[in-house]
């Protein structure tokens, strides 16, 4: 008999991929979804939803919904959630909402319906860190809180040393870091995960906690204007506009294709990975702005006409990369993608796409509410 996988979440961009391997690794598979017009705004199933799976459309808050989803399935990957940094700092209620307490609820739905789950994922980020770890080459690894708006106002962009003042060089964070979040995004991601440990700990379910990294790839959402810098920079390239660097370009970031986010996922769901354990998913390589700018520009065959700018947004931070030390060990994951290969996959969708670029009208909102200066 196939064990049934409930994907909460999975009409969505890492869902709906998950989903499909599921699928062919012979699982049942039932996808509860709200169907956010955010990012599906027809309000309907997208079409890349393989409809071998039950859909049950509702809210990850709603506890009636939720208990009849969990009803008689094995194993549960929660990947639902409210994911947009700048969103999180002008709509915190709801990002809070959703996140922490409709983590609560899921745990709840499963203690009510006596569903002994063989074990439960959590799809955490990168965010619960804020800044990644550094290296100062007095003083040692370093793990910097948020940069304060005074020095970003100045155009200071990346940190020194507490101790010494020495300039900081980004390295990957392991998963022990102190988790030092400046947005409130990555606050609830650390409270969620916080939830589910305590609850599955009382419930006896086994659980395991993927901190993903910039997920990127096929199927992201080109009507969510949120959808990540990926595809916000292809779409200003397509439309013939300027790719704006924020902080003059010099951010660092771990870009992770999505096949390989579904690879560890799956792995960690369906495999024997330890429980109770968390685990960063990314490819363990930094990536300036710039780099990302100018690969773009090599996937789609396009020039690049580059902004330097000294805008920023409150909340987000410098640099971060993947430590993969543990998730090697635990699941043996190995990132297979080049950010090379990666982009070049999404080109096919978005030449063929008629969305357009939104980023301005992202920035005159994230301007309004204040998140975005410079």
């Amino acid at each position: 008999m196939s064990e049934r996988v409930l994907v909460t979440g999975g009409a969505g961009f890492i869902g709906s991929h998950t989903v499909d391997r599921l699928l062919e690794q012979g699982a049942d598979v039932r996808v509860l979804d709200s169907l956010h017009r955010q990012v599906h705004p027809s309000g309907e199933a997208p079409p890349h939803l393989d409809p071998a799976a039950q859909l049950v459309v509702g809210d990850v808050r709603d506890l009636e919904t939720v208990r009849a989803a969990v009803r008689g399935v094995d194993r549960v990957i929660h990947y639902a959630a409210e994911t947009s940094v700048g969103q999180s700092m002008y709509q915190s209620d709801k990002h809070i909402d959703v996140n922490v307490r409709g983590t609560a609820i899921l745990f709840r739905a499963l203690r009510e319906e006596g569903v002994a789950a063989d074990r439960v994922v959590i799809s955490s980020s990168r965010a619960v860190y804020g800044e990644g770890a550094c290296r100062c080459a007095r003083c040692g690894i370093v793990h910097p809180g948020p940069r304060s708006l005074q020095d970003l106002e100045a155009g200071v962009w990346s940190h020194r040393c507490p101790t010494c003042s020495q300039p900081l060089e980004p390295v990957p964070t392991p998963e022990d870091a102190p988790m030092l979040h400046g947005s409130v995004y990555g606050m609830t991601k650390a409270f969620q995960e916080q939830v589910g440990r305590a609850a599955a700990h009382q419930l006896d379910i086994p659980l395991v906690v993927l901190r993903y990294f910039n997920v990127y790839g096929p199927r992201q959402s080109l009507d969510n204007p949120y959808t990540g810098l990926v595809m916000t920079f292809a779409l200003r390239l397509l439309g013939g506009k300027p790719l704006v660097l924020y902080e003059q370009g010099t951010p660092v970031r771990d870009f992770v294709h999505v096949h390989d986010v579904v690879a560890a996922s799956v792995r960690a769901l369906m495999g024997d990975a330890p429980t109770e354990c968390t685990l960063n998913v990314g490819v363990g390589v930094g990536v300036r702005l710039t780099e990302l700018a100018q690969e773009l520009g090599h996937a789609f065959d396009r020039d690049v006409d580059l902004e330097p700018a000294n805008r920023f947004r409150r909340g987000d931070i410098h640099a971060a990369i993947a430590d993969l030390s543990r998730s090697r060990a635990a699941i043996g994951y190995e990132p297979r993608v080049t950010l090379d290969e990666g982009l070049r996959t999404i080109v096919p969708e978005l030449e063929s796409a008629s969305a357009s670029d939104r980023s301005e009208a992202v920035e005159h909102e994230l301007r309004r509410h204040g998140v975005l200066r410079g």
